[in-house]
């Protein structure tokens, strides 16, 4: 998916997506969300494991306090369980943190993906944006009224250019298809462990 949500939805522009011809997600576009989520399962497996290990040892330190040679029970309860149990949060915020993009991706494939025929329009960067974006892309109505614009991600940087085309997109993900073709917004396929970041071709 794209990286971020569209730019200056203003409250008129809420207005004008009611009158957006819609669809759903397929299985297929809602299957390839799936597997990058199971992915990124995968990599927070290993934090998860940590965030048991360094809890069960916190958790034993404070209920089982063993004393040795240099600490007393009250010690090794007071001094080193903070330092496991600081140890364990730190993991399991790290595997939250994986998981937020997939999961919420997945919750946005049951709002709709909106269609329009009309225009899609280029702009160069300007002081905004962000150093590994080359633009702006921009979906406009019939009436060339805007109603969602993303950064662009590539290499090439863009040039001011409108061109009238048939648009599918959905607000998080971007534009999915013009005119038909895929722009990699959402993959036509992703291996059921898919792991990482797919960059859209517009």
């Amino acid at each position: 998916m794209t990286r971020a949500e569209a730019q200056g939805m203003a409250a008129g522009l809420l207005v004008c997506e009611r009158d957006l011809l819609r669809r759903a997600w397929t299985k297929a576009e809602r299957r390839v969300v799936l597997n990058g989520m199971f992915g990124r399962m995968l990599i927070a497996i290993e934090p998860l494991l940590c965030f048991v290990v360094f809890g069960a040892l916190t958790a034993g330190l404070i209920f089982f306090p063993l004393p040795s040679a240099k600490l007393s029970q009250h010690d090794s309860a007071v001094v080193l369980a903070p330092v496991f149990g600081l140890a364990a949060f730190a993991f399991l915020a790290y595997a939250v943190i994986v998981m937020i993009p997939p999961v919420r991706a997945l919750r946005h494939t049951f709002r709709p993906i909106y269609i329009v025929d009309g225009y899609i329009r280029y702009r160069k960067p300007d002081r905004s944006t962000e150093a590994d974006s080359n633009g702006y892309v921009a979906v406009l109505n019939e009436e060339r009224r805007t109603i969602a614009e993303w950064p662009s991600l590539g290499s090439a940087r863009l040039t001011e250019a409108v061109r009238p085309a048939m648009i599918e997109f959905s607000f998080y993900g971007g534009i999915h298809r013009i005119d038909g073709h895929s722009t990699g917004a959402v993959p036509e396929s992703l291996p059921a462990v898919g792991v990482g970041n797919n960059v859209p071709r517009l």
